[in-house]
């Protein structure tokens, strides 16, 4: 498995990687196409595309803030799960990124939200909070109820969401 860091938004990449990312995603977790773009002229930002066998499979935004990381969003294309693959990703990660926060759906919402909570409960990872609200991605959006993992336990978890919200969500 290979991890590239696409710095350019116009890299052949970025064009598979947002169809599949605003086809996943519902509209009010996402950014729309200019919000997108930006995110390769941030300096806290990493977009990885994650390729198998020379093809890519799927891809992560990672935010890196004071000290740990913020992942944003993780997929694995939809061909290609179920597959193990995002266990080998969450792998990289570890391997990468000692200390790791992420945002999921609650799992009463549904069983996809279910199954998402098991793979990363399986994968390392803890709740953290139950109370988290992700903003809004912008105008005409919602903000969300959503739950904050982690593979550790922030000293702070006010700050850590405080630093989210400010750069991430700013």
């Amino acid at each position: 498995m290979e991890f590239l860091t696409i710095t350019l938004s116009d890299d052949y990449l970025v064009q598979s990687i947002y169809h599949s990312y605003s086809n996943t995603f519902p509209e009010s977790e996402r950014r729309n196409y200019d919000q997108f773009i930006k995110l390769f002229s941030h300096p806290n930002v990493k977009v990885i595309a994650v390729l198998n066998e020379s093809q890519a499979i799927g891809y992560l935004i990672l935010w890196e803030l004071s000290n740990y990381i913020f992942v944003e969003h993780f997929e694995v294309f939809e061909a290609f799960r179920s597959q193990k693959l995002g266990s080998h990703i969450t792998g990289y990660l570890f391997k990468n990124y000692p200390r790791i926060v992420l945002e999921i759906e609650p799992e009463h919402l549904g069983e996809d939200a279910k199954r998402r909570y098991s793979f990363y409960q399986k994968n390392g990872f803890h709740l953290i909070d139950e109370m988290y609200v992700q903003p809004s991605y912008g105008e005409g959006k919602k903000t969300l109820d959503l739950w904050l993992l982690a593979n550790y336990t922030p000293e702070n978890l006010k700050e850590t969401k405080d630093e989210i919200y400010d750069i991430v969500y700013h």
